[in-house]
């Protein structure tokens, strides 16, 4: 019967595991539902779209264009000379119809269209690498909200641990209150840090709540639930390994937030040759096609083909001063963009040196776990036989609580910095 129990128990177990929510579903919901990354995906459609556009200019363009028009009266044509005069009407009645059709194609733009072309391309490929950008953030935000719920429900589970150890050494002192084997004083100071413990309990419990809350905001789900989350965090530890050069040049290398910050750059420069080149002549063909009712002239549509020259002579600086406005905003981005390049090698040194502490301090709390359970149960054995004061037993408990918590947070934040580690490669 009882081997039936322990098999009965642990098949659920093991149902609940194949249950819970794994850091890989988070980031599936996340991606779907996240409002910033559905931003930067549109700005990304935004600027393909833009781009689409600025070299559609290069087509020719067709317009066209009709009328209708009457007059409360209508007027004549009307010629008078030496011994002659002659009034004809102009349109058959008080009104009349016109229609017209222009076909334009650009010869001539001093390099501007191509400029512009070229900028929207710059332009769309920085909103690329922005998007890439969020996604990886988010993934990192992701990670971090599960982490923190991983990390809240440990340190409840310790809290309620040390709630049941207290409450077990409270009931042992009583009884031997009752035998008047130690002092009242003992029976007292253990209900004191037994109601200590218990309040640290309620206060764990509703940090699991907030760090529940702020996981599925991230997520995109109700804020109240209260998903099962697989222990386990899947990372890539082999990235550690590597020399910390070659990983600061991957990530100088690769990531979004560098390219972006270039395309940026060559946009903006290309926007200021485009200002420059509306300083040369703009020469244009165009083909139209023409009808208007009227009585005077010999008929009513024909065709015509032109070519145009428009030239911007004197404008009193305005584009020169847009161009050089444009320039130095180019200037600018290329200066962030070195500045964001340190900042990056610091944050590759920094998740690579946090992985290695924190391996250093789980090997260390995990020793540390060990030793601090044989203290108390040593302790509290030297209590029973007189032989140890209540003040070890709580300090035990205390030493206990903080060597468990010690190695929790070791683990749990290793496996955030191998994941920020990742991130800052670009390799998660």
């Amino acid at each position: 019967m009882k081997r039936t129990v322990h098999l009965a128990i642990a098949m659920f177990s093991i149902a609940l595991r194949a249950q819970a929510e794994t850091l890989e579903q988070a980031w599936q919901l996340a991606l779907e539902h996240d409002a910033g990354l559905a931003a930067a995906s549109a700005d990304l459609d935004s600027a393909r779209s833009s781009a689409r556009a600025a070299r559609a200019e290069r087509m020719p363009s067709l317009a066209a264009s009709a009328g209708y028009t009457r007059f409360d009266s209508a007027p004549q044509f009307d010629l008078a000379g030496p011994g002659m005069s002659l009034r004809a009407p102009i349109f058959a009645g008080d009104d009349f119809v016109s229609s017209s059709a222009q076909i334009k194609l650009p010869l001539y733009t001093g390099g501007r269209v191509s400029a512009e072309i070229d900028a929207a391309r710059y332009a769309a490929s920085g909103a690329s690498d922005a998007e890439r950008v969020a996604r990886f953030s988010l993934r990192l935000d992701v990670a971090q909200s599960y982490i923190d719920v991983l990390r809240a429900n440990h340190l409840l589970q310790t809290a309620e641990s040390r709630v049941a150890s207290l409450t077990a050494h409270a009931s042992d002192v009583d009884g031997m209150v009752n035998r008047e084997l130690v002092a009242r004083s003992d029976l007292l100071a253990a209900r004191v840090a037994l109601a200590d413990a218990e309040q640290q309990r309620v206060r764990a419990a509703n940090d699991v709540a907030l760090a529940y809350a702020a996981y599925n905001r991230r997520l995109g789900e109700p804020l109240d639930r209260t998903p099962l989350l697989e222990d386990s965090v899947p990372m890539d530890i082999s990235l550690a390994e590597q020399p910390l050069n070659s990983l600061i040049e991957r990530a100088v290398a690769s990531r979004g937030e560098l390219r972006a910050q270039a395309a940026l750059a060559d946009a903006l420069t290309q926007q200021s040759k485009a200002q420059q080149a509306t300083l040369l002549p703009q020469l244009a063909l165009s083909v139209g096609y023409t009808y208007f009712d009227n009585e005077i002239l010999d008929r009513k549509d024909f065709a015509t083909v032109g070519v145009g020259v428009t030239w911007n002579l004197f404008d009193g600086g305005q584009v020169r001063q847009r161009s050089a406005a444009l320039r130095s905003r180019s200037v600018a981005a290329r200066h962030r963009a070195e500045d964001l390049r340190t900042l990056i090698e610091l944050d590759v040194r920094q998740s690579w040196l946090t992985v290695r502490e924190a391996r250093s301090r789980i090997a260390a709390s995990r020793d540390a776990v060990a030793q601090a359970d044989e203290n108390l149960r040593i302790t509290r054995e030297l209590y029973g036989t007189g032989l140890g004061t209540n003040t070890q037993v709580l300090d035990a408990v205390t030493l206990q609580l903080e060597a468990a918590n010690n190695y929790e947070n070791a683990v749990l934040d290793h496996a955030f910095a191998v994941l920020a580690l990742a991130r800052a490669v670009e390799a998660m």
